[in-house]
């Protein structure tokens, strides 16, 4: 039986996965301030997706909070992907600090482990939220939601 060899974060893999997030939200969020909202219907030429959420909870002169969901072709079948990202304006970063109401990932887990991490949960998550943004970029129509206090 062969040793089985402890993953090791790839933090340089982790920054530019969480450097392209930046850009990404960047792009689709635009001058948006706190309490606003970008949703993107999701289409292509034959089939509707749904609608990706972008609501921005906190803006400061630093970091932005920005909520992402989906609604849409599967709400109550099941539970929709919901996260919080946190972007880091010095060092332009986005980061998911929140996944399905779970907070503080860690780099790396042993695994097997109580709550089924994967040993890069951390990473996954990132790229997750990379691939929703490219897909609402590349299948997303902008509509700006206004939020009145």
């Amino acid at each position: 039986m062969s040793q089985r060899t402890a993953y090791v974060t790839d933090l340089r893999t982790l920054q530019a996965e969480c450097t392209a997030n930046f850009v990404r939200l960047d792009r689709l969020l635009g001058d948006t301030v706190a309490g606003e909202r970008v949703e993107l219907p999701l289409a292509s030429h034959t089939a509707r997706f749904g609608t990706l959420h972008l609501e921005v909870v906190e803006r400061a002169p630093y970091t932005t909070v920005v909520r992402v969901f989906q609604s849409g072709v599967l709400d109550g079948m099941i539970d929709a992907p919901r996260m919080m990202v946190h972007l880091y304006h010095d060092v332009q970063m986005a980061e998911v600090t929140d996944f399905q109401r779970k907070r503080h990932f860690e780099g790396r887990y042993r695994y097997p482990n109580a709550h089924m991490h994967q040993p890069d949960e951390k990473l996954q998550l990132n790229r997750f939220l990379g691939e929703w943004l490219e897909h609402g970029l590349a299948h997303g129509h902008d509509t700006r939601i206004f939020e009145t206090p």
